[in-house]
């Protein structure tokens, strides 16, 4: 790099506060996943569910489904860790899941997707600098198919409200260090 470049460091994205939220918003997370066996056994085994559909493949044969089902615990995991880059980076506490359904089966190999829809928004009555939002979340597979839903409420701080990020972030000084001398922006 020269003398005569310059760095520009522009701030990375920081997640929707309360007020960036509106009834019927509709949110397709970016994030998909492919689950695998290996996945289901970890997680299983992480949690303690020893429920054979999930761990024993010669006794999952046997089933309608003739393989081991993906644990439901782990696709519930998976959809919610989707959508918070989109609804919950900015979040003070979850309040709860509500209404959660598995219409059908997920199995290793299957790639999962989400969305999230705002049907409610409300100020916290006990903490004026939080906002409470509630979402339907829909998992869904390769074919589109939905495999989960739920509806989940979280507290989402107002816009400078939260925590501070500064400190996280390096000062134009220490940018122009970086830069060897050259010059150096905070966008």
């Amino acid at each position: 790099m020269s003398d005569n470049d310059s760095l520009r460091v522009v701030p990375g994205w920081t997640g929707r506060f309360y007020e960036d939220f509106a009834v019927g918003d509709i949110y397709y997370h970016p994030m998909a996943r492919t689950l695998t066996d290996a996945d289901n056994q970890w997680f299983t085994l992480m949690t303690q569910n020893t429920s054979k559909t999930h761990l024993d493949a010669n006794f999952a044969l046997q089933t309608e489904y003739g393989r081991p089902l993906m644990n439901s615990t782990l696709t519930l995991a998976l959809v919610t860790g989707q959508s918070t880059i989109d609804l919950s980076f900015n979040v003070f506490a979850n309040l709860g899941w509500d209404e959660v359904r598995c219409p059908v089966p997920v199995f290793a190999g299957d790639t999962i997707y989400s969305r999230s829809t705002v049907i409610s928004l409300r100020p916290s009555g006990s903490r004026p600098q939080i906002g409470i939002v509630t979402v339907a979340t829909e998992g869904y597979n390769q074919d589109g198919v939905v495999v989960l839903g739920f509806r989940r409420a979280f507290m989402v701080y107002r816009r400078g409200e939260g925590p501070s990020t500064v400190g996280s972030r390096p000062d134009e000084a220490s940018l122009l260090k970086l830069a060897g001398g050259g010059t150096a922006s905070v966008a």
